[in-house]
């Protein structure tokens, strides 16, 4: 669900108009609704309400402070990659005892900090990297908790760029070596096995590919708890979002409708993993990103030029590849609507930036209303991998980031300058 909708004729996000946000922080610039990722929160949790389980949002999704604390506030746990992300958790009034810490090229500095720090599980992705936490951990006169990330060759039925749980992926142990992987672990000295981890990939919108890894899972699952006694199964994350048509309202499951089949909710989700997890007795931890905060985010954006040429009409925009990559890198499709609502008839057309590159798009050949310079875009569900993936290419300032929580309008990150540019950098010496 989220809370982007007209009224009259103005697109909001929440109880505030979007026109209100661009005229006082510019454009580009990224929003938030808050209460869009509470409810989307608090739909899983209950979902998940049988298992004893623990939601643990993943950080790379949007690293925002405030972002974060919202979720903290609910009781999420955080999934982490990075030394950064654990930075960032902690000042968002989280608790390291409840961060996994993924990753397969952690290194020694961020391993010391995240046991320093008592991090809650270290899922482990190669024997090379079991050893290294062991070394780090004996140094510092610890033991560090474990879980083994298990790859169980399930095809996700996503893009190639977000599959992780295919055996050609860089991601995890084999199915069939993990036996034999845990055994090492358990004969490493500073070591603590407390989990199992899995993780197959991201943007799924059917719920079979996570029952086949369920199923895959369970014996070996079983097997290993036997062995060394298990606290928790770690189920990754991956559920996906509606990107097209995003702005219909009405009931969070209005794209049932739509198209039969082809989206996942957080029921269909734990109905189908539920019955084969429920019997392992274990705590179970899941790893959503996405799915929490993905729609709950829109990037708007001016219109600067109406380019036409005898192929096709481009418009040009202030928001460009460096802000939201995911078009150009994943083929990613975002709906794109006007912040006043338009009557006119819809004609093909690209959405474009202005960076150098031809892969600067946000749309091509999208059949929207006429738009002309001075006109103002909402880029929807663009709350994940949006902000955390942009960069500064073209020396483009990084966009502010504004949450709106009901009415009220928190400015969450300043809009770089210049100067932020340049900070940190250095002249050659006279």
């Amino acid at each position: 669900m989220h809370l982007f909708s007209y009224v009259d004729g103005s697109l909001h996000c929440e109880g505030v108009k979007l026109d209100e946000i661009a005229d006082r922080f510019g454009t580009p610039a990224y929003v938030y609704s808050a209460n869009t990722i509470r409810e989307n929160y608090r739909r899983l949790d209950t979902a998940l309400a049988p298992l004893d389980h623990l939601v643990c949002f993943a950080v790379k999704a949007n690293s925002n402070l405030a972002v974060l604390q919202i979720l903290a506030r609910l009781g999420s746990g955080f999934d982490i990659v990075s030394g950064g992300e654990l930075f960032r958790v902690l000042k968002a009034g989280a608790r390291a005892d409840r961060c996994t810490f993924a990753g397969v090229g952690k290194t020694r500095e961020e391993i010391a900090y995240a046991l320093r720090e008592g991090v809650y599980s270290f899922n482990v992705e190669s024997e090379g990297e079991l050893e290294r936490i062991n070394e780090v951990a004996g140094s510092l006169g610890m033991k560090a908790p474990i879980a083994i990330r298990v790859n169980p060759n399930v095809d996700a039925k996503t893009h190639k760029f977000i599959s992780t749980g295919k055996s050609k992926n860089k991601f995890g142990i084999g199915l069939d070596r993990a036996p034999e992987v845990y055994k090492v672990a358990a004969s490493l000295a500073h070591l603590k096995i407390r989990g199992i981890q899995t993780h197959i990939g991201s943007q799924i919108l059917e719920a079979a590919p996570f029952a086949e890894a369920a199923q895959k899972l369970a014996d070996l699952v079983k097997q290993i708890h036997a062995e060394h006694g298990l606290e928790f199964f770690d189920f990754g994350g991956g559920i996906g979002i509606v990107y097209d048509e995003a702005l219909k309202s009405g009931s969070p499951d209005w794209w049932l409708a739509q198209k039969p089949g082809t989206r996942i909710t957080p029921e269909d989700y734990a109905a189908a993993i539920i019955p084969i997890l429920k019997p392992l007795g274990l705590r179970i931890l899941f790893e959503p990103g996405r799915f929490l905060v993905g729609n709950a985010g829109a990037l708007l954006s001016t219109v600067q030029y109406v380019k036409e040429t005898p192929a096709k009409t481009f418009t040009i925009v202030d928001a460009a590849m460096n802000d939201l990559i995911r078009p150009a890198l994943y083929e990613g499709w975002h709906e794109i609507v006007p912040l006043t609502e338009s009557a006119g008839a819809i004609k093909p057309m690209d959405v474009v930036g202005p960076v150098c590159e031809s892969g600067d798009f946000f749309a091509q050949d999208r059949e929207l209303p006429p738009l002309h310079p001075g006109d103002r875009l909402a880029i929807l569900s663009s709350g994940a991998y949006g902000f955390v993936m942009s960069s500064n290419y073209n020396s483009r300032p990084l966009l502010p980031e504004v949450l709106v929580d009901g009415t009220e309008i928190h400015l969450a990150r300043s809009r770089q300058t210049h100067d932020d540019l340049v900070r940190g950098e250095a002249l050659l010496p006279v």
